[in-house]
């Protein structure tokens, strides 16, 4: 069995002191790889870092985060596009919106989306999106650039039945992580309909920890039990479950 955590932050400094055994328990936990999305400037050296600590195993995204985008944006898409230039990442990411901790820079959130979507376009290469009460607006956003063949992941999807099946029809993915085991979430109930074919698993460590580790730190060798959870949810066996979101992951990224 091998699972896939495709969006993880384990280069945070939540993780400095037990990297290693962190790396050990997923591992254990059958996860075998672990797609890093970017901040922005400031966590580059120790996202880069682990990649290469981690050959094959971590592989990291590039972009600006919407929460990092402030009066410096269009600095810190210099910087972004320079490491674009210099070498090939596997998408652009964590890019959109976030409506949820502060509005002041909404205007400058939306420019900075836009030029990352169209630098993807360019590229070829997949976006993770990160929509934090703003899902109806990046969907808008995103709609016209997926028509011209843009494709990615909505990442942390804890949205409605409506919003999971717009994404779908536009050929993105929904990425499922701790939020799915909140009851309050209904997320099975939001996703009965919806085929696990549109469907990859995430933890967003350190953060969104899932039952039963619910506001502790969250950590990759934790996908197991989003994938229980889930599995239990659409009636088939983890193993099976694996099988299938590993199979969306290799669809979506290049490596």
């Amino acid at each position: 069995m091998k699972l896939i955590d495709t969006h993880t932050h384990l280069y945070a400094s939540e993780f400095n002191e037990d990297l290693q055994e962190i790396m050990q328990r997923a591992e254990d936990a059958s996860v075998e790889k672990f797609y890093l999305p970017a901040i922005d400037s400031t966590t580059h050296d120790a996202m880069l870092q682990m990649e290469k600590d981690f050959p094959g195993k971590c592989i990291a995204m590039m972009g600006l985060h919407p929460c990092s985008v402030k009066e410096n944006f269009e600095d810190e898409l210099a910087i972004i596009k320079h490491w674009l230039d210099k070498r090939d990442f596997v998408a652009i990411g964590e890019i959109g919106l976030d409506f949820y901790w502060d509005k002041t820079f909404v205007p400058q959130q939306i420019k900075a989306f836009k030029i990352q979507m169209q630098w993807a376009l360019d590229k070829k290469i997949p976006i993770a999106i990160h929509a934090r009460d703003s899902l109806d607006v990046c969907i808008e956003m995103v709609q016209p650039f997926a028509g011209r063949g843009l494709q990615g992941i909505f990442h942390c999807f804890g949205g409605t039945e409506l919003q999971a099946k717009a994404i779908v029809a536009m050929g993105f993915y929904l990425g499922i992580g701790g939020v799915f085991t909140f009851k309050k979430a209904n997320m099975p109930e939001v996703l009965k309909d919806i085929s696990l074919e549109n469907i990859v698993l995430e933890t967003d460590a350190p953060y969104l920890s899932p039952v039963p580790f619910r506001g502790k730190r969250n950590e990759s060798s934790y996908l197991q039990y989003i994938a229980q959870a889930l599995a239990n949810a659409k009636n088939i066996s983890v193993p099976e479950l694996a099988s299938i979101t590993t199979a969306n992951v290799n669809k979506i990224f290049k490596w």
